[in-house]
């Protein structure tokens, strides 16, 4: 699990960019069902942040499997033909990094359900402000 926190006052930059990864995401883990290719979920990431200019600075998956290891297979990536099957164990873990100005990066945990997916990691998405 993987959530930010800005220290000090947030810009209108740092508040935007963390909006259109939230949005990113949650995009990411609707398209979460048994079936579904591991590239079509990170086609959902992607899709979002290129809409707002972003995807250039999206540069990794946008997640992977969990298991007995960290990262296991399926690698949520752009060619991953893997189809999800109810009982995998995945996150969703979209970002954006700008050079010179920061990240932000919102990871949760994932079980596929055979209705869709249910949230491992249900913590406030909250862009807090230290």
């Amino acid at each position: 699990m993987t959530r930010v926190v800005h220290l000090g006052p947030a810009s209108t930059k740092a508040r935007e960019l963390y909006k259109s990864v939230l949005e990113a995401q949650l995009a990411a883990i609707d398209a979460v069902k048994p079936g579904v290719t591991a590239g079509k979920v990170d086609r959902a990431a992607r899709r979002v942040l290129e809409q707002h200019g972003l995807g250039k600075l999206f540069v990794h998956s946008t997640g992977h499997g969990l298991g007995l290891e960290i990262h296991e297979p399926p690698r949520l990536g752009r060619n991953d033909k893997t189809r999800l099957e109810a009982g995998m164990v995945i996150t969703i873990e979209p970002g954006a990094y700008i050079e010179g100005f920061g990240g932000v990066r919102i990871e949760d945990t994932v079980l596929v359900t055979p209705a869709g997916c249910q949230i491992l990691t249900p913590t406030s998405k909250e862009f807090l402000v230290v």
